[in-house]
């Protein structure tokens, strides 16, 4: 029993001391992805949340799906799901939950988390003040956990504000911006007129359920009355919940950080009216069974604070794909920005144009360019608001976490401060670091330096050479044009020879396309165009293009619509091979071809995206001369991913025993094995609500065995479904060869494998 009398002073909650390496503050996908990465890294790291759970947005708190570039397939930009620690964590998801559950989302974040030693995690606790060093240094935060009342000091020499809204930079006076920049300062096209509003608003989400027996509803006091104070209120259908209610926002008129309880009410306002209009407008019989499951508690923030730092990215660099020398990270979500009045606004719920590739985001955008010891991730970093409109996604921030978090880890291991890293040497070696890691930094391969796969002689059981993609799969209706994206070398003459059925005497246009720059994915350059006589029925076609590549780069073989010609597809799928589609997505304003607004500065482009499995088969097709890319070399060559080339070792479809073998002239000795495989980077992993056909992507080898010189099996694996594998030998190995056997993964996927690292 615990008794205490009365006591003639003020009590004291309980105080707590902490200290670490490395304080993050907020943990969302930034503040997460940053953790982890300093943590793996060997440094202590303190993440404070001051929600329940983990994953800000992407939490079941407020169940927003998880994207990035890869923006729903909805645009041009090939392969480019976030790597790292924000990849595990989708890809993981996809392997225990590709149906979508945001719960148990949460339980694979708090996971991951915890599983880290050198991570303490402190939940539903607030950091509400900070102590300075200097003008320019903190020292420590105040927090406080309501669940214990417990006041924490916590102190490091690094601090990380992922807080979404900033109070870390806001309290320490690091210089910000909120709202819109004028036109003049940065010579922005997108740049909103006031009008328009200067801020993105908050969004909160339902769910319901089928009961099976009717179910009445009676609308709280405070649930909205007139549904026709809804602009788009036709727009609602039953069945719809959580994010395809994306446009149920408010608050972008006011301050999005001290008005947040009362946009709040807002929002509660509007769905608690909407499914009022549902159950008892009479316009939705079917609704009778339906039940209002959940409704968010809190909003989903998209924008309050912009810190400065020494670099702000701006809406030239995302249209234009600026190179930066300290690139650390790449976005690709669309610029995409909504009306300040939200729901209640007369105009579409966003203002979205995708630039042609994805974009680099430099390291200078990731610290403050006034407090020497704050990193700043998530939607707060350095951005202009238009490029913010981009870069606020949660994959983009989880990468850029990343970039926080090995930046981090490399000052407290090289007695470095946070802006050292700013210069063009020491960025190399974050550069490499993250690469290594995953991130793969566009354009910027391993290097291969340390490499002792580098070193080795490499020999491989088979390597796969493609002239064919064989006649064995769908006919696919030409009623949209189609293409297949497959990488050619220059000044070579191809031809291909595809399978059609022509419902009547007809032409098939064919065209070979390029993008103007090497490493983009928008077919704007064309080669050569030909129109081909069909007579009705199944025949063969041969396409013998004359004109050539002057750059080796993916190539889009493209057959335009013709709603009387069925094409024959593949069943047999590739690494580094897709079919694409000039199809529509509206939900990312993708209807086929981009036309900008006049004066925005966007480019005028046509769309070319795959379909999700278990669509989406490679057009068959006789290749002449072959495809001769899928050499063992290509295992060190640095990149991780298809870039400009497929970058992957395969294997040839009858090898019955996929193998590569690495020797060396004398024995090495060997710290760790990185092998990493391809978990399809086309895939955007929705990570809730969505479902997908799959948990384990079909192109990634589960099963494989590691050999020593003496043929003894020194490492098996036989569940992998994640896309890096790192196996360290618990003993000293030395040894002068490595053999590694892998299975196919399936009989229409040949084994491949783009990365083997080792030291």
């Amino acid at each position: 029993m615990i008794r205490e009398d009365l006591s003639p002073i003020v009590r004291r909650n309980s105080q707590v001391m902490l200290n670490s390496d490395l304080v993050v503050v907020g943990g969302g996908m930034a503040g997460t992805c940053a953790a982890i990465t300093a943590a793996r890294n060997g440094i202590k790291v303190i993440l404070v949340q001051d929600r329940p759970v983990l994953g800000g947005n992407g939490s079941s708190e407020v169940r927003l799906w998880i994207l990035g570039a890869t923006s729903h397939l909805g645009n041009n930009n090939r392969w480019s799901r976030e790597g790292g620690v924000i990849d595990e964590i989708l890809v993981e998801n996809l392997y225990r939950n590709k149906e979508g559950n945001a719960v148990i989302f949460d339980t694979i974040l708090l996971e991951k988390v915890t599983s880290e030693p050198n991570i303490t995690l402190l939940l539903n606790t607030v950091v509400f003040d900070l102590e300075k060093k200097d003008d320019m240094t903190i020292s420590s935060v105040e927090a406080f956990c309501s669940q214990n009342s417990t006041e924490y000091t916590i102190s490091a020499p690094l601090f990380c504000d992922a807080s979404g809204d900033g109070v870390v930079g806001y309290k320490a006076g690091a210089s910000f911006r909120m709202g819109a920049e004028s036109k003049g300062e940065f010579g922005e096209g997108f740049t909103p007129a006031k009008e328009y509003g200067e801020l993105l608003g908050h969004t909160m989400y339902f769910y319901s359920k089928d009961t099976g027996n009717p179910v009445k509803y009676i609308a709280p006091s405070f649930a909205l009355k007139d549904i026709t104070k809804i602009p788009r209120f036709m727009n609602i259908k039953t069945g719809q919940m959580g994010c395809n209610f994306w446009w149920f926002e408010f608050g972008g008129r006011g301050d999005t950080i001290l008005d947040t309880e009362g946009i709040k009410w807002e929002l509660w306002s509007v769905i608690y009216g909407v499914w009022d209009y549902i159950k008892n407008s009479g316009n939705f019989l079917e609704a009778e069974n339906l039940s209002l499951e959940w409704v968010g508690t809190i909003p989903g923030k998209r924008e309050s604070r912009r810190f400065e730092g020494p670099y702000m990215l701006k809406q030239q660099d995302i249209v234009e794909q600026t190179h930066f020398y300290d690139a650390v990270s790449f976005g690709g979500w669309a610029i995409d920005l909504h009306p300040a009045d939200g729901v209640f606004s007369e105009l579409p719920g966003c203002n979205q144009y995708h630039s042609k590739g994805i974009y680099e985001i430099p390291y200078r955008c990731f610290i403050s360019k006034d407090i020497k010891n704050m990193f700043i991730a998530g939607r707060l970093i350095s951005a202009s608001h238009v490029a913010f409109g981009s870069t606020r996604v949660m994959a983009t921030s989880g990468h850029g976490g990343q970039v926080v978090g090995m930046a981090a880890a490399l000052c407290q291991t090289m007695n470095l401060a946070p802006a050292d890293f700013s210069g063009p040497e020491k960025i190399k070696i974050l550069q490499d670091n993250l690469n290594i890691a995953g991130q793969s930094i566009p354009g910027l391969p391993i290097d291969q330096s340390k490499n002792l796969a580098a070193s080795a002689t490499i020999c491989a059981s088979s390597e796969l050479v493609v002239d064919l993609l064989p006649f064995d799969g769908e006919w696919f209706d030409l009623n949209i044009a189609a293409g297949q994206l497959l990488p050619l070398r220059k000044d070579i003459q191809y031809s291909f020879g595809i399978s059609v059925d022509a419902l009547a005497d007809t032409l098939l246009e064919a065209e070979l396309q390029v993008s103007s720059k090497v490493f983009n994915y928008t077919p704007d350059v064309l080669i050569e165009k030909q129109s081909i006589t069909l007579h009705q029925g199944v025949q063969k076609v041969t396409i013998s293009f004359s004109k050539t590549l002057t750059n080796d780069q993916y190539a889009f073989v493209i057959f335009r619509s013709n709603p009387d010609i069925k094409i024959r597809c593949s069943e047999k799928r590739i690494s580094g091979l897709v079919s694409v589609f000039n199809k529509t997505n509206p939900a990312v304003n993708n209807y086929g071809r981009q036309i900008p607004p006049a004066g925005s500065v966007f480019d005028s482009f046509e769309f070319w995206c795959p379909d999700r499995r278990p669509q989406g088969q490679n057009l068959a097709m006789t290749i002449s001369p072959a495809l001769d890319c899928f050499a063992a070399r290509n295992i060190v060559n640095g990149f991780t991913r298809p870039y400009i080339r497929a970058n992957a070792w395969a294997a040839d479809w009858n090898d019955s025993n996929p193998s590569l073998t690495l020797q060396w002239d004398e024995p090495k000795e060997i710290s760790s094995v990185n092998l990493f495989f391809d978990t399809d980077f086309d895939h955007p992993m929705e990570s809730s609500q969505m479902s997908h056909p799959e948990d384990v992507i079909p192109f990634c080898i589960q099963k494989y065995k590691i050999i020593d010189e003496n043929r003894e099996i020194i490492f098996e694996c036989s569940d992998n479904h994640q896309t890096i594998n790192r196996w360290a030998p618990e003993k000293g190995l030395k040894t002068r060869l490595l053999k590694f056997e892998f299975e196919h993964p399936n009989s229409n996927v040949p084994a491949s494998i783009f990365d083997i690292y080792i030291i």
